[in-house]
Order: structure tokens, then C-alpha cells, then sequence
């Protein structure tokens, strides 16, 4: 089966920083796909690669299979929606999602009835006559989301789309993204800082750091099973355990992450079963959270570690106190080193 897009081995250098650092990935035709990572870690130059607003300086680019590495932008079925919604603010919304279609020449009564339809399509039918400076940011969102889609690309590229908006709204934006992305079928790659965007709406996600992909899997995966210290710390805020502190607890040298969900906070002199690792050290902070408290545990070595349980539970440890953690050697993930390539 032919990818919608695929990298082979491809790099993009300013300088001396290498913004892409030969990363290969294929996703699939109708998937959701996701590049997560902080600034600076090579997402958003991979989506520029794709959309042609940049080129490699090695490897590949391909579209369903072609190699589009010099095609221009024109030439590559994708559209792309910014952070800043790049909208006219001279025209109409109408105006602006009929764009595409001007350009392309399509007869005008086709333009009107196409953008009535993309407009329906993100619930905004009844706006079509208002200017940009008249919406709010949600609408003026679905507005970009309209005028990138009418023209049918076989893949739309989002850039943070959800970055200037307030909580409550971005949280309903990726329910209706990813609702939009179902019933249109088309291939999303959507490029985020934000976790929790890229694991409620990705089929799977590439968390890049350094211009490399540090892990690509599902989003359960690279929660539950992350393969590197970054990840793990990235994905969720693991605690990550190395050198002779992992050692001692484990018996190997080997680093592993253990989620604060899964760690027990326990009075000194505690009985702690066999089957448990655990460790002494003494509450820095005890912070509530809505649904969980989460404590801050400065370890005998020196390291913080985070334990979280359910806000219903007695906070019995306050800060100064002396406490064990305990987890599961099940929940102990072993971690192996940043991957070369």
C-alpha cells in the first residue's frame, strides 16, 4: 500500500544546527498523524518539507508515492492551516474559502456553492457575509480550517492551529478536528508542543527532538511503554530513574521510568511487599490538581520524584514529612539510549 507521505532519510541544515537530522517515516493514506515535540525540535521544518515551503538539503520527500523533493508548492496536492489563520481581512468569510477556487479559475457560481458547503461543513453556514475581525478565534480556526479543504487535498498539514486559542475552546476544536478528519478521510498531519492534543486526536504520533524521532508509535504506546528518557519525560512527566540509583533499586544499570499514577506514598517503617521497589525521601510539595493531588519527593540522592493518587484520598503526608515510594517492578519501564538515526 502506497504511503500518502514518506521521508527517506532526509535532512535539512542551517548552518550548523541540523533542523532535520536524516528522519524517515511513511503515514498512511486517511491517517491521523501527529509531530509532537518542543521548540526547536525539527516538527514544524517537517511539515514545511512536506508542503514544499522548504527543501532538503538530503534524501526524499514523497507524496503517494511520487518524489515531489523539487516539485514547488503549486505541484503538491496539500493545503496547510497556520497557527495565525492567515485570513484576508478585506474579504468576506465567504470570499475567503471561495480563494482557492478563484485562483484555480472554477466558474463562480461553483465557488459560492462549494464554500456554502465547506462553510456547513465546520458549522459556520450562517456567516458567510461577516469579516474576519468579526469572529472569534474558534471561528476564524474553522474559517482557515474552510478555505484549506475546499480545494480537496489528498493531505492537509496543520501548524499549530489550536495555539491561540483559550483551553475550553481548544479542547472542543480537537474534538471537532478529529470528528472533521473521520468524515472527510483525508490524511492529517498535525504538528503540536501540547501532548494532550497529540495523544486524544492522533492515530499515532513522532515525538521529535533534535531534529530526530525519538520514538514514533500510538499514542497508548509511548505512554505506557516509552523507549527513551526524553519521552518518557516529555510524554506525561515520568519519573525517570538512572545510574546507581537505578541500579540499586533494580539490580542493572539500565534506566527506567515509572508514572506518578503508579507510585505508592507511605509512612516510614511501612511493610512493603517483595514484588515493590521503593525508596525513602522526604515531601518538597503537596499540590492539588481538581481529580488528583500529586506530592514532590526529594529522594535521599537528591532527586525529585513525583507520586499522584486520587483527591478523594487523605493527604496524610504534608511537606517536611518522611515518606517511602513504592511501585510495581510491572510499572517500571526500562528506557534505552536516544536513538542514532
Amino acid at each position: 500500500m502506497t504511503s500518502a507521505i514518506e521521508f527517506r532519510d532526509v535532512s535539512r541544515i542551517y548552518g550548523d544546527v541540523r533542523a532535520v537530522d536524516r528522519v524517515s517515516l511513511s503515514i498512511a493514506a486517511g491517517e491521523f498523524f501527529a509531530m509532537l515535540g518542543p521548540s526547536g525540535s525539527g516538527k514544524t521544518t517537517c511539515l514545511r518539507l512536506v508542503a514544499g515551503f522548504e527543501a532538503p538539503d538530503s534524501g526524499a520527500v514523497l507524496l503517494d508515492g511520487h518524489d515531489v523533493t523539487a516539485s514547488p508548492p503549486y505541484e503538491r496536492d496539500v493545503n496547510t492551516v497556520f497557527q495565525d489563520y492567515a485570513l484576508f481581512p478585506h474579504m468576506s468569510v465567504l470570499e475567503n474559502v471561495c480563494y482557492g477556487l478563484r485562483v484555480r479559475r472554477v466558474d463562480r457560481a461553483q465557488q459560492r456553492r462549494r464554500a456554502l458547503e465547506m462553510l456547513e461543513l465546520v458549522k459556520l453556514g450562517n456567516l458567510g457575509d461577516r469579516k474576519p475581525s468579526q469572529l472569534s478565534g474558534g471561528q476564524r480556526q474553522r474559517v482557515s480550517l474552510a478555505r484549506a479543504l475546499i480545494n480537496q487535498p489528498r493531505v492537509l498539514l496543520l501548524d499549530e492551529p489550536l495555539g491561540a486559542l483559550d483551553l475550553k475552546l481548544r479542547e472542543e476544536m480537537q474534538v471537532e478536528l478529529r470528528n472533521l478528519q473521520r468524515r472527510l478521510g483525508i490524511t492529517f498531519v498535525f504538528v503540536t508542543h501540547d501532548q494532550g492534543e497529540a495523544l486524544s486526536m492522533a492515530d499515532r504520533v513522532a515525538v521529535f527532538d533534535q531534529g530526530r524521532i525519538e520514538q514514533l508509535d500510538t499514542p497508548r504506546a509511548l505512554y505506557t511503554r516509552p523507549t527513551t528518557a526524553f519521552v518518557a519525560r516529555f510524554v506525561g512527566g515520568a519519573n525517570v530513574i538512572e545510574g546507581e540509583l537505578a541500579a540499586r533499586l533494580s539490580g542493572q544499570p539500565q534506566a527506567f521510568a515509572v508514572r506518578a499514577e503508579n507510585v505508592r506514598v507511605l509512612a516510614p517503617g511501612a511493610t512493603v511487599p517483595a514484588d515493590l521497589m521503593h525508596c525513602l525521601g522526604t515531601v518538597l510539595d503537596v499540590q492539588y490538581h481538581g481529580a488528583t493531588n500529586r506530592w514532590l519527593v526529594k529522594l535521599d540522592g537528591g532527586e525529585v520524584f513525583a507520586a499522584s493518587s486520587e483527591a478523594s484520598s487523605p493527604t496524610a503526608f504534608g511537606v517536611g514529612a518522611p515518606v517511602v515510594l513504592a511501585w510495581s517492578r510491572a510499572d517500571a519501564v526500562a528506557l534505552s539510549a536516544r536513538p542514532n538515526s
